[in-house]
């Protein structure tokens, strides 16, 4: 079966980004006409819309289209999560993984969404901090579980490539709501989100 890849964006806008980036090029010095930048503003706009289409989707419409009536009342956690977003001090990326709990009350959802929610609110022009809450907000609001957490382990390309330029360090966040917010439930989340099962 021959490849076939398709992605709709706005031509509009397309073409308003394009030619900032062009712009943008030509003030930094490039010389847009050559070879390998002849696309490259196109390239950079469509990118761009991509990296940040979690501003057009809903969160908790996603959660709410998966909702289950179940009666299991224990812990459920998808660990490992791959979180890729971009930084809004300097729009560059940060990559990493989120591990979300949550403990049901009359609702599951399926397992799919939790990652679709952070990719959602990743997509967007981030603080991690910001991102780890938005995360955790809308599951407790949306299922209205007893308790849910979110940990989110990234890597800075502002703090890498630029600025302190220390390419080693790991920036962890987290939230707790509910039964979490009790130290044996959130020690034994921990727990869990550390072991590597084989």
């Amino acid at each position: 079966m021959p490849y076939d890849h398709f992605e709709a964006y706005d031509i509009k806008v397309t073409e308003e980004i394009k030619e900032r980036y062009k712009y943008i090029l030509q003030e930094l010095g490039e010389d847009v006409s050559r070879e390998g930048l002849l696309k490259t503003p196109e390239r950079a706009s469509k990118a761009m819309q991509f990296l940040t289409q979690g501003y057009h989707q809903d969160a908790a419409e996603i959660l709410k289209s998966a909702m289950f009536k179940e009666s299991y009342n224990e812990m459920v956690i998808v660990k490992d999560i791959e979180v890729y977003s971009l930084c809004e001090h300097h729009i560059l990326p940060f990559f990493g993984k989120a591990h979300i709990a949550y403990i049901p009350k009359g609702y599951i959802v399926g397992l799919s969404k939790l990652p679709r929610i952070v990719d959602i609110f990743a997509r967007r022009l981030q603080v991690q901090e910001r991102l780890t809450k938005q995360i955790l907000d809308c599951i407790n609001d949306t299922l209205q579980p007893q308790g849910v957490a979110v940990v989110i382990e990234a890597s800075h390309m502002c703090m890498m490539m630029r600025g302190v330029q220390k390419q080693n360090s790991v920036t962890t966040t987290s939230g707790f709501r509910g039964q979490f917010e009790q130290n044996e439930t959130r020690n034994e989340f921990l727990k869990l989100i550390s072991n590597k099962f084989s």
